[in-house]
């Protein structure tokens, strides 16, 4: 029977004209385990950071935010949505912290529901910096490395639609009390349970805002220069580093990002040397958003920050921004990014790397619930039958 069945399939094969030695050779690199700080993942997924915005008024998520993760524990990687690290890096309503003694303990029931089902989960740490409303904040305005107010956009809050206010400029004791809050929010982190923290100094929040000149106009020495106006995120990278040990702390950064009014002279050569500085770090990944953009009002721009920066990182690199199975495939293939961020898609498909697998029809995300809700469009997205 045995003899038969071999044969058949050799029939079958040749009539379909395929080779099966040569489709197991042909394994989606995405669906490829991998070794990252100190684990082994069981593929080269990321679940994005995505903000949900379900957590209470004080900051605590509840027990559907662990059904939500436990979900997606299928992802080589889950990265928490953005996670602020005090009540004065908040800048939108119902977003969670982790600087309380009962945040900490609810985020501990998320990391265990993950590790249930063997997964691995890293918390991206917030500061949202001039990303804020003082409706929001209890009335305090948000803080920001110079008085610069966001234009163009507006902020949501409780109250509806904003127009952004003028950030208050920080002082240097002030940035000094930021990077300490940076330090104990991965000591909570790890003491929550979770695997290692990712530090979110992109799309426009504080760390990124410290990056450009756009929102830093400041005369010290986090101002005024490529090397100064890096300083600020080089010092929360290594405080943290020196608080949690080695290949536990990594980075997010969007270099062609536009949002939330982030400019850059010359990104080349600003994040080349921010770069070559985290090389020199202990990192367990770097984190790149390849953003769109208009290159035709931005001509000094990487057309491809995963290329252009990916190839000078000594850390293993995340690809982030839009990819899908096939995008994401093709740039694995290319050997610069060992592992593809996927957010939309993990948030309507929790079982996303079986799907990508079989080859199966996607979920279609509902984007009424995307921030903010109850249980319907979080952790009601159904799994392959």
């Amino acid at each position: 029977m045995l003899l038969l069945y071999k044969g058949v399939t050799t029939f079958k094969s040749k009539v379909l004209g395929l080779d099966l030695q040569k489709i197991q050779k042909t394994i989606m690199k995405l669906l490829e385990a991998i070794k990252l700080g100190k684990h082994i993942l069981t593929n080269r997924m990321a679940m994005a950071p995505m903000t949900r915005s379900r957590a209470d008024i004080n900051g605590v998520v509840g027990s559907s935010t662990a059904t939500y993760y436990q979900q997606r524990a299928s992802a080589g990687l889950i990265i928490s949505e953005a996670i602020n690290i005090s009540i004065q890096a908040q800048g939108s309503p119902l977003t969670p912290g982790i600087y309380t003694s009962e945040q900490i303990e609810a985020w501990k029931k998320v990391t265990q529901a993950v590790h249930e089902k063997n997964g691995v989960i890293y918390a991206q740490l917030w500061h949202t910096g001039r990303v804020g409303h003082s409706l929001v904040k209890n009335g305090e305005l948000p803080v920001a490395p110079s008085a610069i107010a966001i234009q163009g956009q507006q902020h949501f809050t409780m109250e509806g639609m904003k127009d952004y206010e003028t950030p208050r400029a920080l002082t240097l004791e002030e940035i000094a009390q930021i990077i300490e809050d940076y330090k104990q929010a991965a000591i909570h982190a790890i003491e929550a349970g979770f695997d290692g923290v990712e530090l979110h100094a992109a799309f426009g929040y504080l760390p990124n805002q410290f990056l450009s000149e756009s929102a830093n106009q400041r005369d010290d020495i986090y101002g005024g220069s490529n090397e100064n106006r890096n300083r600020f995120v080089l010092e929360v990278v290594k405080t943290m580093v020196d608080a949690i040990g080695e290949k536990k702390v990594a980075i997010r950064l969007s270099p062609t990002s536009l949002y939330n009014g982030i400019v850059h002279q010359n990104p080349i050569e600003q994040f080349t040397l921010l770069i070559d500085e985290l090389n020199k770090m202990p990192l367990s990944y770097i984190h790149i958003m390849n953003v769109p953009f208009p290159a035709d009002k931005f001509p000094n721009y990487p057309s491809d920050s995963v290329e252009t920066f990916g190839k000078i990182s000594e850390h293993p690199v995340i690809a982030n921004c839009g990819y899908t199975k096939e995008s994401g495939e093709a740039e694995l293939q290319k050997g610069v990014a060992g592992l593809i961020s996927y957010g939309t898609l993990f948030l309507a498909n929790p079982d996303l790397p079986k799907r990508f697998e079989i080859d199966a029809e996607l979920n279609e995300p509902d984007r009424a619930t995307m921030y903010g809700g109850q249980d319907a469009g979080y952790i009601d997205y159904p799994f392959l039958s």
